[in-house]
């Protein structure tokens, strides 16, 4: 029973690899999908960035327009002052050029405060652009060492995979198919050790029988609680508290 129980430790030993690595390739994906996001949301704040500088530069041709179309407006009103010769009229006409060259003070402030949003916009612009870039080359590093790993740790499984298979190979049929119920029953080993008088797994209190029993190395011991393949080997300490 010893030496079927040291292959089952084998066995064991190389499914614990198996698992780290199914586990590793499953994080894989993950990583890749995070690193799209971030490189997508760089390159949204990018269009975010442009957007704003078109909107504000659509905002100044607007303006520049209405002071053209208020310069128009005195153009009109100037000749028509000249045409007219009623005093009533031409006041009138005095007061509407007036009125366009106050609206026209404004307009012309209201463009400075917008050419310099423009300037500020810009300066954000050329930041997002650079931040995308910089997200870019990360991005593509990083996808890269990924998929490298993704495909070393696909070689890596097929040869553990094929490794545990002929390690299973080796151990008694009905053994083997306890310890795989054992294993797809519980979570992390289907054997353990005792260590101060108690399963390795569920960490409960043996009694002195199944510990002998464990140590005279003859037949196949279960744990009373948990049902998982008890071991021993020289070094552990096996003493029971009483």
């Amino acid at each position: 029973m010893f030496e079927n129980i040291q292959k089952l430790l084998v066995l064991q030993d190389r499914d614990q690899k198996l698992m780290v690595l199914r586990e590793e390739l499953q994080m894989i994906p993950a990583e890749q999908v995070s690193l799209e996001s971030k490189s997508k949301a760089g390159l949204a704040a990018l269009e975010q960035a442009k957007l704003k500088v078109k909107q504000l530069e659509s905002e100044r041709k607007k303006l520049e327009l209405d002071v053209e179309a208020k310069k128009g407006q005195i153009e009109k009103y100037s000749l028509q002052q000249f045409q007219t010769k009623k005093n009533e009229e031409y006041r009138a006409l005095a007061n509407e050029i007036e009125t366009c060259k106050a609206e026209i003070i404004k307009l012309d402030d209201q463009q400075i405060v917008v050419m310099e949003r423009i300037e500020q916009a810009q300066k954000e612009a050329a930041a997002a652009a650079e931040q995308a870039q910089a997200t870019k080359k990360t991005f593509d590093s990083r996808i890269a060492e990924l998929k490298a790993r993704q495909e070393k740790l696909s070689a890596d499984l097929t040869a553990a995979e094929a490794e545990r298979s002929t390690w299973a190979a080796q151990v008694d049929e009905s053994l083997l198919n306890r310890y795989e119920r054992i294993q797809k029953n519980k979570p992390g080993r289907a054997l353990v050790g005792i260590t101060h008088g108690v399963c390795g797994g569920c960490h409960m209190g043996l009694s002195r029988s199944i510990v002998l029993q464990c140590q005279g190395g003859k037949e196949l011991v279960l744990c009373p609680n948990c049902s998982r393949i008890l071991y021993y080997t020289r070094d552990m300490d096996l003493a029971v508290a009483e």
